[in-house]
């Protein structure tokens, strides 16, 4: 349920197109629709501006499915997380149109328009390994509304490749940082630009990376000023953290 389905319904009230006690059943659910095994946020995307994703993980099969079902059923744009294709096939079943990412391990579902902002969020990674975390960050900001553009494999080992794409990181309004190893890009990309900078440590790198603590000590002490950082692997997070900065960009653009 947005604020724009909550104006339609509104708008049909007052226009005697809709009774009251039919309205009154469609907001019936708000703030949340209780399933038993899980409480449904119908409610989120007025308060914080995006519908709440589901996160598979860890969720049997047949309650991801449900709460699936309830959300297409309010004509909700549906993203669910860390999703296996067993998941996904057996979404399918009930939303035909739904997408698989594989690398991502994410499924989308589109229902409504996504109108793509204005301002761009860069998403990099350090190396090819990263991509599929970097995935995650990207495809979260797309279906939150935003323009990204990706540039992979450009980490400190061959630092050329970095500065060769010098343009792209000054053309984004956010950036996305995703590295695991020793994770340096981070500090290098913020001493470069004057925008927010989002590290998202990865678990990749060998013994001594202790499974992305490396990368996430090396981002949280960073010398570069202008970071954040997430947890490691956490690609959701930085995605959605990019499109809340990148929203309020876009909010403020409008008051101007």
């Amino acid at each position: 349920m947005t604020d724009k389905n909550i104006e339609v319904i509104l708008n049909q009230v007052k226009e005697g197109k809709v009774e009251v006690e039919d309205a009154m059943k469609s907001l019936k659910n708000l703030p949340f629709e209780d399933l038993g095994y899980a409480k449904i946020d119908h409610h989120r995307g007025l308060r914080n501006g995006y519908p709440e994703v589901i996160y598979c993980e860890g969720k049997a099969t047949e309650h991801v499915v449900g709460i699936v079902e309830k959300m297409i059923n309010r004509g909700s744009n549906v993203l669910a997380t860390r999703a296996t294709r067993e998941v996904f096939e057996a979404v399918k079943k009930i939303a035909d149109h739904a997408e698989y990412h594989e690398l991502a391990r994410m499924i989308t579902i589109k229902q409504q328009e996504i109108v793509a902002s204005r301002h761009k969020i860069l998403v990099m990674t350090a190396g090819t390994s990263d991509i599929p975390v970097s995935e995650e960050a990207a495809i979260t900001a797309e279906m939150l509304g935003n323009t990204v553009e990706r540039l992979y494999d450009v980490g400190v080992a061959g630092i050329h490749r970095l500065l060769s794409n010098i343009d792209k990181l000054n053309e984004a309004s956010v950036i996305v940082t995703v590295a695991g190893m020793e994770g340096a890009l981070a500090s290098v990309v913020g001493g470069l630009v004057d925008k927010p900078v989002i590290a998202v440590p990865t678990s990749v790198g060998y013994g001594a990376n202790l499974g992305g603590i490396s990368a996430l000590l090396t981002m949280l002490n960073s010398c570069a000023s202008g970071i954040g950082v997430v947890n490691i692997d956490n690609g959701f997070g930085g995605g959605y953290l990019a499109s809340t900065i990148n929203r309020q960009i876009e909010l403020a653009g409008k008051v101007d």
